[in-house]
């Protein structure tokens, strides 16, 4: 019988505990979601929703996205986006491929400055129908988003949380 197994056992968890440390102030970082997700919540993307408008009529939404254009009218504003998936804390992941477009409708005046094209944008809301429309000179179906609530991105926002740590292996050259 060994009598060492709870000193192994110690020593184990001691060496390991700089890593769960580690793991917990990266995982601690990342900001929390901007919006609370309700169980009626939508989880198709917006090129889904495209294809079968009436399916998701009513349906709410937290979908986030590239700003393509800002239009004013005379009661409203409509900001088109090209969307991307979100991240945890519903950031848009505009690295990854774009899920359609979609158009968020706003009340009263939107300030394209505030809105300016290429920003990213998050946007949680009631799908509100459909509009045909074009994409250059394609067709293209675009889901509306009555917004109840939208942020646009800093660039300070969109850093914030993601750690620095890379881990890897490697081969350097040097040329001398």
């Amino acid at each position: 019988m060994r009598t060492d197994a709870p000193a192994l056992l110690c020593l184990r968890a001691l060496l390991c505990l700089p890593a769960v440390l580690v793991l917990l102030t990266i995982v601690g970082c990342a900001p929390a979601p901007i919006y609370k997700a309700t169980a009626q919540a939508t989880v198709a993307t917006p090129f889904q929703v495209a294809q079968s408008p009436e399916r998701y009529a009513g349906g709410e939404v937290i979908w986030g996205g590239r700003i393509v254009q800002v239009n004013n009218f005379s009661d409203h504003s409509e900001i088109e986006l090209l969307a991307y998936p979100l991240d945890g804390s519903q950031r848009p992941k505009a690295g990854d491929s774009g899920n359609g477009r979609f158009i968020v409708v706003l009340p009263g005046y939107a300030e394209p400055l505030d809105y300016p094209a290429g920003a990213l944008m998050t946007v949680s809301g009631k799908l509100n129908g459909s509009r045909a429309g074009k994409v250059g000179e394609a067709g293209y179906v675009f889901p509306l988003v009555a917004a109840t609530q939208s942020h646009v991105w800093s660039a300070d926002e969109m850093n914030k949380g993601r750690n620095n740590i890379h881990f890897g292996l490697g081969v350097g050259v040097g040329i001398h």
